[in-house]
């Protein structure tokens, strides 16, 4: 007789619990992000940008980890709302390079703000040592999810 099927046990699974996580993460962020001006779409926008790098459209999209299109958008969402402006690029004049506006670089405390209220009281009552050794083990499993590419 064959063994039985294991038991299906969701919050045993590390990976299962940390997606749960992500998503909490990814609202909760959101909606503090959103309260200082901003939204986590942008995000990576503005870290790249925000000591006056100009940067291409492309090179943005690489860095964000996004498709073409995705970017075009955003950016496009962006200028609208007066955080970037569009120049042409020097070394290739068919491109544009991209700068934050004064406009998003005021937002960027405020954002760093928001993100760490989040971390704060997301990790309310872990202690310094828990905290290191969870940046750790969130590590390895990065590392681990990065290398079955």
């Amino acid at each position: 007789m064959p063994d039985a099927p294991a038991e299906w046990t969701p919050h045993a699974m590390p990976t299962l619990v940390v997606g749960r996580l992500a998503r909490l993460l990814l609202k909760l962020s959101d909606e503090r992000l959103r309260l200082a001006g901003i939204t986590a779409a942008q995000l990576p926008v503005l870290v790249a940008l925000k000591h006056g790098e100009q940067r291409t459209q492309g090179e943005l999209a690489r860095m964000a980890g996004v498709e073409q299109p995705s970017m075009a958008q955003l950016l496009a969402r962006m200028e609208r709302d007066g955080l970037i402006k569009r120049e042409r690029a020097a070394a290739d004049k068919r491109s544009a390079a991209i700068s934050l506006t004064d406009q998003a670089l005021a937002l960027l405390e405020p954002g760093r703000e928001a993100l760490r209220g989040v971390d704060q009281q997301v990790c309310a009552g872990l202690q310094p040592e828990e905290q290191q050794l969870l940046l750790g083990l969130l590590e390895r499993m990065i590392a681990n999810a990065g290398s079955a590419d």
